[in-house]
């Protein structure tokens, strides 16, 4: 096993900046997700940690060694792609034992490590099946296979749930992170997708633009934000954003946003004008931390339209008309409201991010 380290990585296509100076420290044994919009860089590092690709600048460590200059095939990883890539011609047995046949492993000891991964990944019965015979999970695990066979010392997995079925997706989330858990492989793992990355993430790195945005725990970056952009890439639905201003009012630090005013209190107040570069911010605050009531309370603070709802089962998605602006709200599924009708809204305070409009960062 072995921890993986990005140092200072910089890869061009062209014109195009594919990756801006990326470093991040992978530890051993760590199930690490690259998340990030396509276009974000995320497949070209792992693409350049693989050896597929070879960086403009950067050094790349897998253990204490530096891989930049060794092939592929000798820097001791393992990938499963996206869209398997299994052999047609092959029987399933033959595609998880080929890449110890290519190392001139023993025939007998090959036989008894497809058997031991076939046993392991629970697909003895389609040893003798060609991938045409496959269903879609069934593939993918047998792609799991012949990258398990080989023990490497890192796995890299670029969006491997991608092509299956949403039930079937869910379901191989929680095998692959146990999977995972129980071969303790430092595991490398591509996705755009922030459900798997929040549900099967030791360690997530948020990318944009070629750019490290956050990199943390799945429940530090939910509930600490770096910035703007990770704020609404996290979280479903996304974060609701709304610009306003910090004013002093009659001795009253306050957010004016034009449809409602909020005071501040005077460690919130303190803390933004410290760190603001002005006084124009964005505030963000979740659709779980907003609530309703159909009447005006000391703690409601914007009246609002019901502009459409979207019942869900256990709960209903209600999007609220407050001025130009449409605001998410995620709500218990028997608080029951009809489009047009008038509500009244509040945030949970203490919930609530402040960003900096100017840089986008994290204020609170």
């Amino acid at each position: 096993m072995a921890r993986v380290s990005v140092k200072n990585l910089t890869k061009k296509f062209g014109n195009v900046l594919a990756v801006n100076n990326v470093s991040i420290d992978m530890e051993d044994k760590k199930f690490v997700v690259l998340l990030g919009p396509s276009g974000c860089g995320k497949t070209t590092t792992l693409r350049c940690i693989a050896g597929l690709e070879t960086p403009d600048e950067g050094e790349i460590y897998i253990g204490e060694k530096v891989v930049n200059d060794l092939p592929p095939k000798d820097r001791d990883v393992a990938m499963v792609f996206q869209s398997y890539a299994l052999y047609p011609h092959m029987k399933v047995c033959d595609n998880i034992g080929f890449p110890l046949r290519m190392r001139k492993v023993p025939k007998n000891e090959i036989d008894k490590k497809v058997k031991e991964t076939a046993e392991l990944l629970k697909i003895e019965h389609l040893l003798d099946r060609r991938p045409k015979q496959l269903s879609g999970g069934e593939a993918q695990r047998v792609a799991l296979g012949r990258a398990i066979v080989r023990d490497p010392k890192v796995f890299l997995m670029d969006e491997p749930l991608s092509n299956l079925d949403a039930k079937l997706r869910t379901h191989m989330r929680a095998e692959l992170k146990r999977l995972q858990k129980d071969l303790g492989v430092t595991t490398i793992y591509v996705t755009h997708d922030q459900t798997e990355a929040m549900s099967m993430a030791d360690e997530i790195v948020i990318m944009n633009k070629g750019l490290v945005q956050q990199i943390d725990n799945p429940h530090v970056i939910y509930n600490g934000p770096a910035n703007i952009f990770v704020a609404g890439f996290i979280g479903s639905p996304p974060t609701n954003f709304i610009d306003c201003n910090v004013e002093e009012r009659n001795g009253t630090c306050l957010l004016d946003a034009g449809i409602f005013t909020m005071p501040l209190g005077d460690d919130i107040c303190r803390t933004i004008k410290e760190k603001a570069t002005g006084s124009e911010l964005t505030i963000g605050v979740r659709p779980e931390d907003i609530f309703l009531e159909k009447k005006k309370t000391p703690d409601n603070f914007i009246v609002a339209e019901v502009y459409v709802t979207e019942p869900l089962g256990g709960e209903v998605l209600i999007d609220l008309k407050v001025g130009d602006n449409l605001i998410r709200v995620k709500n218990v599924s028997d608080f029951n409201v009809s489009i047009g009708e008038k509500v009244w809204a509040g945030f949970r305070t203490e919930k609530m991010y402040v960003f900096d409009k100017k840089t986008g960062k994290a204020i609170i």
